[in-house]
This record gives C-alpha cells, structure tokens and sequence, in this order.
C-alpha cells in the first residue's frame, strides 16, 4: 500500500468538541500545527486588513491548506480542518507588505463559510479536542531520540521550548512538520484525532525507510 494511501486508511473516529467561533481565514500552500511556528508574507489588501484587525484585537486568524486555487488572486477554496493561528511577531518590511511569525494553537473544523466584501474568506469553526494521552506507548518510543536530535539540530529559533517528548501529540505534530512528504499527507496527519495512530503511521513510514528499526 502507498503512503498515502495506508495514511488514509487510518483517518477514522475523529471527535469534536462544542466550541464555536467565527473567523478569518487563510488558505496557503502550507500547514501550521498545533505548537508550531509559520512565517507568512502578506501583500493582498484583504489579509492585511486581516492581520491589523488580529493585531488589534489580540485575535487568531485560521491557517488552512488549500484544496483547489491559489494564495493570491480569486478566493482559494481551504481544506476543511485547519489551525488557529496567533501572531507572535509582525513586521512592515515596506509599505503593502508584512511578514508575520504565527503560532498553532487549537486545530479546527469549518462548518461554514462566507466570503465578505472584501474577498477575504470567514468561517464558522468548531474547535477540535486532543485526546488526552500521557504516555507514548513502548513500541513507538523509538521516535523519541530521532526527534530529540532534530529538534537539535533544527535549533530553538525552528523548534522554540517548551519541547514536551512524553506528551503524543507534541511529538506527532513535531514529527509531521519536518516529514518530506507531500502536503495532502501531511493534511491528513494533522486531521487525525487519536495522536497513538498519527505516531503508529509515522513509525511505520520510518521504519520502512529504516530511518528508525
């Protein structure tokens, strides 16, 4: 079976949690994850108005892969489970241009959407919960060292503390981020609810490639 393919097959079971919201979206050829860092460079009109408004108000914005179109120009229609994004850092390099350094937060699910006047795109998100696990099971700590040494390699400014390697999830997201797979692949991983499978699937396309034994 191919990788995405196996990938796919274990996408099942996901669960929702009962909050709600209304926010802006951004639909990139990227994928933010939950703890992780994006650096994003915006020109269009309606996402700088977006950023000043988060700015201001101290707000997320939503990142969201793109399914179909392109970052600039008509609307791009997003993947339906994306991340909150909360900017750390924004700068005006020139005028009609800034770059931002954003962090993941909660990942979400878009229920609805509603393109405004302005072409900028707003969806009405449910938050997705992480299942609560605190151990990586025995048969997968394997992965531990080899992100330990990436996360070294890769240095705070890449991968910033706190690093939490007994906790699931953070190892999963962290892993995912730095796979070169294709970015469907990586959409589908950050869809997964149940962070045991994401690690099982990392484990096995490591293993196969005796990246780990």
């Amino acid at each position: 079976m191919s990788w995405f393919g196996f990938l796919r097959s274990r996408t099942s079971g996901r669960k929702i949690a009962s909050e709600t919201a209304t926010i802006p979206l951004f639909p990139v050829n990227g994928l933010l994850f939950p703890e992780g860092r994006l650096a994003l460079k915006i020109s269009e009109p309606r996402y700088l108005d977006m950023a000043a408004r988060c700015l201001k108000d101290e707000t997320p914005f939503g990142v969201c892969l793109i399914a179909s179109g392109k970052e600039s120009g008509e609307p791009a229609t997003p993947h339906t489970v994306g991340t909150l994004a909360h900017i750390e850092a924004a700068d005006v390099p020139q005028l009609g241009s800034m770059t931002l350094k954003v962090r993941g937060g909660r990942r979400f699910r878009i229920v609805s959407q509603t393109l405004e006047q302005d072409g900028l795109m707003t969806g009405h998100i449910e938050l997705l919960a992480e299942k609560a696990i605190h151990d990586i099971p025995a048969g997968l700590k394997d992965l531990i060292p080899l992100l330990k040494k990436i996360v070294a390699d890769l240095g705070p400014e890449k991968m910033p503390e706190p690093h939490d390697f007994s906790d699931p999830n953070w190892v999963g997201y962290r892993l995912t981020e730095i796979l070169p797979v294709q970015l469907l692949a990586k959409q589908k991983l950050l869809e997964l609810d149940d962070p045991v499978s994401r690690l099982e699937i990392l484990h096995t396309y490591l293993a196969q490639r005796e990246v780990i034994r």
